[in-house]
């Protein structure tokens, strides 16, 4: 491809998972977090001089102050059959992307610092016996329902803590100044999802059980052999594609959980499973409000009630959910008596903001976490805030609130946006491409965060707002193109890893988009974002990708909070059709090429 460059270093820096700063975060889980005051907010420091860190000698351990990377090494599968193990494989190159701006020669000996954070993006924090949920959608197609997800708590900890080993950033030197979790922090829009996610951030125990306290009332030991059975001899589908017993594995997945919370401030942008139930469902409709909270849960479905459903949240034309709502009244025999929990009721928009800037949650800061009382006033989830000097951030809200799973702008969301950008330009370009300048701003390097990316933008109408119109990714990639000081847009939604130059006919007016994968899907990634002055008129922006502080190495016998976030991981990387199948290109098309993870993007410096 033009514009690329792979840099492999000659002492490729490879060393096993049990040294250095993941090992030391893997055994916080077992201790009570410690609370702490809230650091000082991001933005304060200056641009500071690059540091370099030296590898360590073959066979020694690196003195290096941040943690393990996918530069330093990453999981891969190992073995055959129907269920492969994980282990230590190597590291991945930085890949130089030149696409918008030339890579000139000498740039490292003289670039400054401007920011550093990280990304996080679809956790999927999961309450997994919600009577909401649609397991039955796996009939004939096994990955509609994930084996892992009952461990989603144990994994999203273990990201938190491998996020806190995190000391500097591998090509800066600069210290984190946040974390930004990209929405989908939840999977089914309940008011108990919602706190786990916020504990989880901020600190806490989280007890990842629903219903009855005393034991699991979900799917895996359900008798059918739809699902994957952990704890019995049934051989189910999975069981015969080679997954394994694990005795206990339900009782260790109900257990508490201890995270240590955030040591930096976050933020949150809102993604559709935060907003809607399922990520595409009517949030306060009656019917869904009541059985979700109750006593009754459908664990399979005919057939044809499958297909029904499954055609109508493919299409996203059931805004109403009356399909779902018969399949509900028509098996209404067929449903299985569990333990009805008020905790897993739906929360408005009002509520959602509200939990956000309760002070229970304030963790490292920022209180509310983006959102402020201000916020309240029209149930806004949009904002933007400092990154660092001279570096800002806006957060935008691209999700449908009366029901889809795709993504939007309305226009006085857009016009905000576009406002704010102009406030932090002293430049830019009308709609017709007429320069237009604003001489009492100041340029700022400009980073957009949004749920969805742009292919998952449509222009459908909102029935939540059915007054205002709705605007699309290309709308909104138009939009970032009228400010040349916009440096990329950050997103998640997709579960792969894909990074896009956006390309204007005028050379410096030109973005990337940084579509990161899931933690809740396999390859469980998370992202370390840097921005640079190279000082020859570009900017580069580093992205290295992050994997949890899980060990590698599963032990089954081991079902502590340690051996249950590998076990997330490893059974992740068993999804079906991964494993076993099979070609190199499911697995590509996911963790993305080369050029989708560890990069360095080069732009012009508006």
């Amino acid at each position: 491809m033009a514009g690329i460059e792979t840099h492999i270093p000659t002492n490729r820096r490879r060393f096993l998972l049990s040294s250095g700063a993941a090992v030391a975060g893997a055994g916080a889980a077992w201790a009570l977090p410690n609370r702490r005051s809230s650091s000082g907010a991001p933005g304060t420091a200056h641009a500071q001089p690059l540091t370099r860190t030296s590898p360590a000698g073959p066979g020694g351990r690196r003195a290096a102050p941040f943690g393990t990377t996918t530069l330093d090494t990453t999981a891969r599968l190992v073995g055959s059959g129907g269920y492969r193990r994980i282990a230590s494989g190597p590291g991945w190159p930085l890949v130089v992307r030149g696409e918008l701006a030339s890579a000139a020669s000498g740039r490292q000996d003289r670039r400054t610092a401007l920011a550093c954070f990280l990304q996080f993006t679809d956790l999927h924090v999961a309450d997994v016996q919600s009577p909401l949920r649609t397991e039955y959608l796996r009939v004939g197609s096994p990955g509609s329902w994930r084996t892992q997800e009952a461990l989603s708590v144990a994994g999203a900890v273990s990201l938190v803590e491998q996020a806190n080993a995190v000391r500097k950033g591998p090509h800066t030197g600069r210290p984190p100044a946040f974390v930004m979790s990209t929405g989908d922090n939840i999977d089914n829009h309940s008011m108990v999802e919602l706190e786990w996610f916020l504990t989880l951030m901020s600190g806490g125990r989280i007890t990842p059980n629903t219903g009855d306290p005393t034991s699991y009332e979900g799917v895996q030991n359900s008798g059918l052999a739809l699902y994957w059975h952990p704890d019995s001899s049934l051989r189910d589908q999975d069981k015969k594609r080679g997954m394994p017993p694990l005795p206990g594995y339900l009782e260790a997945a109900v257990r508490p959980v201890v995270s240590p919370g955030l040591r930096l401030p976050w933020y949150s942008t809102p993604g559709n499973h935060d907003d809607l139930p399922g990520g595409c469902l009517a949030p306060q409709d009656p019917v869904l409000t009541e059985y979700i909270t109750g006593a009754r849960k459908l664990f399979s479905v005919p057939d044809a009630d499958v297909a029904a459903f499954r055609k109508v949240l493919d299409s996203g034309d059931d805004p109403k959910c009356t399909v779902l709502k018969d399949i509900l009244r028509r098996n209404t025999s067929r449903a299985r008596t569990v333990t009805a929990d008020e905790r897993r009721r739906m929360f408005t928009p009002h509520e959602y903001l509200r939990a956000h800037l309760n002070p229970a949650f304030a963790g490292a800061g920022p209180a509310g976490h983006g959102y402020t009382d201000n916020h309240l006033d029209g149930d806004r989830m949009y904002y933007s805030f400092t990154i660092a000097e001279g570096v800002i951030g806006i957060s935008i809200d691209t999700t449908y609130r009366s029901g889809h799973f795709e993504g939007s702008l309305g226009t006085e969301q857009l016009r905000w946006l576009e406002r704010t950008l102009a406030a932090h330009s002293s430049r830019h370009y009308d709609e017709d491409g007429r320069l237009v300048r604003n001489t009492g701003a100041d340029d700022a390097h400009i980073m957009v965060f949004s749920h969805h990316h742009s292919p998952s933008m449509t222009r459908r109408p909102d029935a939540a707002r059915s007054e205002e119109k709705r605007h699309d990714g290309e709308e909104v990639i138009a939009l970032l193109s009228r400010f040349p000081n916009v440096v990329a847009w950050i997103n998640g939604h997709s579960h792969i890893n894909h990074i896009t130059p956006h390309a204007h006919p005028t050379a410096a007016r030109s973005f990337w988009e940084v579509n990161t994968a899931s933690h809740v899907d396999y390859p469980q990634h998370a992202r370390i974002v840097e921005l640079v002055d190279n000082h020859d008129g570009t900017l580069s922006l580093f992205t290295t990708l992050i994997e949890s502080a899980a060990p590698y190495h599963t032990d089954f016998d081991d079902l502590s909070s340690v051996g249950l976030a590998s076990l997330y991981r490893e059974l992740s990387y068993n999804a079906p059709g991964l494993a076993a199948g099979l070609t190199d290109g499911v697995h590509e098309k996911m963790a993305g090429t080369a050029a989708d993870r560890n990069t360095e993007l080069l732009v012009r410096r508006a």
